[in-house]
């Protein structure tokens, strides 16, 4: 059959689930039933269905496990050879849709696809526990006993109390004594007289729903071809994948919302994934523009109260759009019609701890088996869905200029070895004289570093000492700001060294290299006079955060914004006209698969934020490597040959997406237990003409968050399901308990 699956996992094999769910089955009754539940788990536990009680599969349930109860879903008829009298009883139901038929196929194929445990892909499923419990009752107050206003002092206060309820329903006292103007004891005070009763009320999210029917912006002949297309895919209702390959600032927001207005107007659910939650600001503005109303958020910032009702939004079918991070793939959505990547690319999509999945393929797999259309969308495509467009398994939508006019900015690198900054400085002459033209023109900039902090690294000059994370093999990086020394990968943090922990020399210790702060101090110094402002992970906590940095660039309240890359995307500052790049060759070292692809779409992004208005935008890359394939490709604008040279390089090596890739990563607090583990599963490998493993040797971060750790890479044909291969190793080796093996299918990372 076609490989309907994303060439970054050349092993998707759908069988026959290919066609949707089929809404509105009953289900049957069961006496004895199979749970899964939301733990490392392999398969569904037995249980006895209670006299009374009505179970279908699907159904939500609280069980007995041990001494504790615990949430999970009837998986199906119990199968198990534990006799029904020694069965425990299933505590109860939960008054909620069940879990839709094709979510629990999806769980079980993420399972089968990543080799982790069913009841750990529930557990994401079920990341808001307690949205199975209907929202508690609120206590409101009517008028109770009109007899018991003789025997009250009236005041103004209760005056306004009483009008109030004589005119409307039942309120909640805060509610009373915020319109009334007074104090909540005014209305305690009248409910203790019992001229107040309390009622409860059963809370309501009065949510509106988008609009479909609202007229959208108008689209350029090349965006109204585009949307047309994918307007098709929403009325062919069939599984279809589509690439939406558009250069920054062409529109592609603007063409995929009529898709979304397409699946609305069917009736059907819609889900949008994002990257960050970084990318979310400005999207949620234009998407309310467009249709009148919010779209619903998941991402790891809401509330467990905002989680547990989107939860239950989804579940119920009131949410019909939801824009998430990769997680709100897992939401149980009763009627899903559209799947929307954004930033398709962006490596973040890949989850490295716990279940190891990459969502835009997963979202492929559960486009698949629910047979609907799925549109990924992006300005940089990644290298796997570029080939599976050219090789027809995917189609392609192409929007090769920006709107409304606007041209794309020019790019020029800077050599540093020619145009050199002064000592312990770090921005060329010739960028300096670029940012002053920008700021006399009273226009806006951007200084690009993906280095958060002051420095990434902290040494001795003294005696050469260098700090070190404790828990991981990773330098500290200095955060000057907060006056901390951090590790960013396990959090360890302490205050900033006057003494050398080494030596004992005093004020020895020395910043080296430069973060976003560092460059923030030398802009102060070349340019007292400008607003300048940081936008990282560190500065902007949450989305509130976020949407007032924005409103202050959008209202030119910043002259000169300086940042990592969650300002590389997504963003639309028309008045931002230059963006420097202070170390272009920052991420280009090491021996990532990806360094050069990831390295041209992440600076390709930044550029994409210069000139996106009426007013022309230029670029400025630092740095040391101007001959480099990659900056060669960015300047000249010729992506396409650059993506032909890295598929020509990969396919000669045999590596994704020719080939594939899963990793084994053994870690554990005892080294010589994992060293012991590792050199079992090395001995233990498959190997033979097609089929290679290497390893196992130290991880590039061989003790991460205090354990320790070591690989081993499988790399076979195309062709190979490498999922059994691994399945018959592990059986091979006996793995202690206090060593952890995690499987990577298809990894991204290679730390």
């Amino acid at each position: 059959m076609a490989d309907h699956g994303s060439s970054s996992a050349p092993g998707f094999d759908f069988g026959d689930e290919g066609q949707a769910a089929q809404p509105g089955a009953s289900p049957c009754a069961l006496r004895r039933v199979a749970v899964l539940l939301p733990l490392p788990l392999p398969e569904a536990y037995d249980y006895r269905v209670p006299a009374g009680m009505e179970l279908g599969e699907g159904d939500y349930v609280e069980v007995p496990l041990g001494p504790r109860h615990v949430l999970g879903v009837v998986w199906g008829p119990g199968a198990g050879a534990v006799a029904d009298g020694k069965l425990r009883p299933v505590a109860q139901r939960f008054d909620i849709p069940p879990m839709p038929e094709i979510q629990r196929r999806f769980i079980d194929w993420v399972a089968a696809y990543t080799m982790a445990p069913a009841g750990a892909v529930l557990r994401m499923a079920l990341s808001a526990i307690g949205g199975m419990e209907p929202p508690k009752p609120v206590t409101a107050y009517q008028i109770g006993d009109p007899g018991r206003l003789a025997e009250l002092r009236m005041t103004p206060a209760r005056r306004r109390v009483l009008d109030l309820l004589a005119d409307g329903p039942p309120r909640p006292s805060t509610e009373l004594a915020l319109e009334a103007g007074c104090s909540a004891a005014v209305v305690r005070g009248l409910a203790d007289a019992g001229v107040l009763e309390p009622v409860l009320l059963h809370p309501s999210r009065n949510i509106p729903a988008p609009d479909w029917s609202l007229p959208g912006p108008s689209l350029s002949p090349e965006q109204a071809a585009a949307a047309a297309s994918l307007r098709g895919r929403i009325a062919a209702t069939a599984f279809s994948v589509t690439l939406l390959d558009g250069v920054t600032g062409s529109g592609k927001t603007e063409v995929y919302s009529e898709a979304i207005a397409a699946a609305l107007e069917a009736g059907r659910q819609v889900l949008v994934l994002l990257p960050e939650i970084a990318l979310s600001a400005q999207w949620l503005e234009r998407f309310s523009a467009r249709f009148g109303a919010p779209p619903h958020q998941w991402h790891s910032d809401l509330s467990g109260t905002q989680r547990r009702a989107t939860w239950r939004d989804v579940a119920t079918g009131a949410a019909r759009v939801v824009v998430g991070a990769r997680s709100a793939l897992f939401l149980p959505y009763p009627d899903l019609g559209l799947i929307l990547i954004d930033e398709e690319h962006d490596p973040s999509f890949k989850q490295e701890d716990g279940v190891i999945y990459n969502a835009r393929d997963m979202a492929v797999a559960r486009a698949h088996l629910g047979g609907i259309p799925i549109v990924l969308v992006s300005a940089t495509p990644s290298l796997e869905s570029s080939i599976n467009a050219e090789a027809g398994r995917y189609g392609r939508l192409d929007l090769p200029a920006r709107h409304g006019g606007a041209s794309m900015p020019d790019l020029k690198l800077i050599d540093l070895r020619i145009d050199r900054p002064p000592r312990n400085r770090w921005l060329a002459p010739s960028l300096v004289a670029a940012l002053t033209e920008t700021f006399v023109a009273g226009e806006q900039a951007m200084l690009f570093l993906n280095r958060r902090g002051y420095a990434p690294l902290t040494l001795c000059r003294s005696c050469g000492h260098r700090l070190q994370c404790p828990n991981c093999t990773a330098w500290l990086v200095e955060h000057r700001l907060s006056g901390k020394l951090q590790c960013h990968h396990c959090d360890f943090t302490m205050k900033l060294l006057d003494v050398c922990p080494a030596c004992g020399a005093e004020g020895s210790m020395a910043a080296c290299g430069p973060g976003v702060e560092r460059i923030a101090e030398e802009v102060a110094h070349l340019f007292p006079d400008q607003r300048t402002a940081l936008m990282t992970s560190d500065s902007l906590i949450g989305p509130h955060a976020i949407r007032e940095m924005v409103r202050r660039v959008q209202d030119h309240e910043i002259d000169l914004l300086i940042g990592t890359q969650v300002m590389a995307k997504g963003h639309h500052f028309p008045m931002l006209t230059l963006v420097g790049v202070v170390d272009a060759d920052l991420g280009l070292g090491g021996g990532d698969l990806r360094a050069a692809e990831r390295t041209y779409q992440l600076l390709q992004q930044v550029a994409g934020r210069a000139g996106r208005a009426e007013r022309p935008g230029r670029v400025l890359l630092q740095t040391y490597m101007p001959e480099h394939p990659v900056l060669q490709a960015l300047v000249s604008g010729d992506r396409d040959s650059f993506y032909q040279r890295e598929a020509d390089e990969r396919h000669e090596h045999g590596m994704p997406p020719f080939g594939r890739l899963a990793a084994l990563i053994i870690s554990g607090e005892e080294e010589t237990t994992v060293d012991a583990v590792a050199r079992a599963l090395g001995r233990a490998a498959p190997r033979s003409e097609t089929v290679q493993v290497l390893g196992p040797a130290p991880a590039p971060y061989a003790l991460l968050r205090g354990r320790h750790r070591r690989r081993l890479l499988l790399k076979a044909p195309r062709a190979v399901s490498v999922q059994p291969l691994i399945a018959e190793w592990l059986s091979r080796v006996e793995v202690p308990g206090s060593v952890r093996v995690q499987v990577d299918i298809d990894p991204y990372s290679f730390l």
